[in-house]
């Protein structure tokens, strides 16, 4: 079986499954963008090119199909290279949410499409109106949505199958595609994710010629962003650590993440994330309680590990979005993980069993929860941290249940 895989960042969501099909014996190539795209063993990458910028004073409704349009272009000609040359895969696994999808249908008409509909476009219930606190400015925003959506219409249409990690993402597709999605997450390894109650997480405090060495004897919280910023809750966490940190006097506060943007946009006043809700709750911290804030920038995922296995509690906070590795992995390594109340994180925690869950809003909440974590005698939380691991286990395990249900829809389309 001949096989692509296209994601702008390969990997991606593919890191388990494209080697699993190369040591099942299948021919494997990969088609990306970013010439830092890792690449994997048996895999033979190509990277597209995007042959222009965008049009100067575009539309702003159409400038964001544009640059899909561009990168989809890029792909098509590697596509067409790629053809002209002998290579014609059975099933194509692609990440359509950058645009590179677009026209694959017409370089291989033949071949079957199965894409990673990780999220679409919505308005109530959706991230884009969640936060009374940054609402959308104008009826602009909500048009533009219909914009956003376009070259995700394109592959719902192209795909003969799709696969969706949770059913809260598959829910936000239109109705008339769901039945082509599957729910199958992209899997922990819960063999190298798991308890241990002698790990010892050591890290560099950026800035600083000291080290950060933390133990499961000492009362951390930690909490994880690819960058800070509202829609991962960066802004309600930040506003619950003035009463915990009262509270709780020798606490250690671990942030990993960057200060760029992900998911939303940039703040108003120029400031980073970081630093705008940073300022803002500095005034009610002494400098011994900033001394315990350490923001350790973005860390190689065996310290992260170790960071899930000592931490007290780990907070996880989103708006109605796409839900993050790190919150299953944390429950792996048998965290006790503070959840916030929305999709879809319900969908995995239950409170009071394997884990808990807080109003996203409620930062008078969320510090008491911390403070409960911190200040429990050991062993009181057991039964939550061994739950929350027997979770991921019975339902996200990597080898046992994502992979083979992934290498089965694969195998299955391959066969038409």
């Amino acid at each position: 079986m001949r096989l692509l895989f296209v994601h702008q960042n390969f990997p991606g969501q593919y890191v388990h499954l494209a080697p699993a099909l190369v040591q099942a014996g299948h021919e494997v190539r990969a088609l990306m963008l970013e010439p830092t795209a890792r690449d994997l063993p048996g895999v033979a990458g190509t990277r597209y090119k995007v042959l222009r910028g965008s049009t100067p004073n575009i539309h702003p409704w159409a400038g964001e199909f544009e640059t899909k349009v561009l990168r989809g272009e890029g792909a098509a000609r590697a596509a067409l290279a790629m053809r002209q040359q002998g290579f014609t895969p059975d099933v194509i696994c692609a990440h359509p949410g950058w645009g590179e999808a677009l026209f694959l249908r017409d370089i291989w008409p033949e071949a079957r499409q199965l894409h990673f509909v990780e999220w679409y476009y919505g308005w109530d219930g959706h991230d884009v109106t969640f936060d009374p606190e940054f609402p959308p400015r104008s009826i602009d925003a909500r048009l533009r949505i219909r914009t956003k959506n376009t070259h995700l219409l394109h592959g719902l249409m192209d795909m003969d199958a799709g696969i969706s990690p949770t059913t809260w993402q598959r829910s936000t597709v239109p109705e008339l595609f769901r039945p082509k999605v599957e729910v199958i997450h992209d899997g922990v390894d819960t063999q190298v994710i798991q308890p241990n109650a002698d790990a010892v997480f050591e890290c560099a405090l950026p800035g600083s010629s000291a080290r950060l060495r933390l133990t499961r004897q000492d009362q951390v919280i930690s909490f994880i962003n690819r960058n800070f910023e509202p829609n991962r809750g960066y802004h309600a966490f930040l506003r619950a650590l003035p009463a915990m940190l009262a509270r709780c006097p020798q606490a250690q506060v671990v942030m990993v993440g960057a200060d760029g943007v992900s998911y939303g946009a940039k703040s108003e006043d120029g400031r980073s994330w970081r630093d705008r809700f940073l300022d803002e709750i500095r005034p009610q911290l002494t400098p011994a309680q900033i001394a315990r804030l350490h923001f350790v920038g973005r860390l190689p995922h065996a310290q992260l590990i170790r960071l899930y296995q000592v931490t007290r509690a780990h907070v996880y906070l989103t708006y109605p979005f796409v839900l993050s590795w790190s919150m299953l992995e944390a429950m792996s390594a048998g965290a006790l993980v503070i959840g916030s109340r929305t999709a879809p994180v319900e969908e995995v925690i239950e409170h009071g069993r394997n884990g808990w869950l807080v109003d996203f809003f409620d930062r008078d909440g969320l510090a008491r929860a911390m403070c409960e974590a911190l200040e429990a005698p050991p062993g009181a939380h057991d039964a939550l941290r061994s739950n929350a691991r027997e979770t991921i286990v019975s339902r996200y395990d990597l080898e046992r249940i994502c992979l083979p249900r992934q290498m089965a829809l694969v195998e299955r389309l391959a066969l038409g």
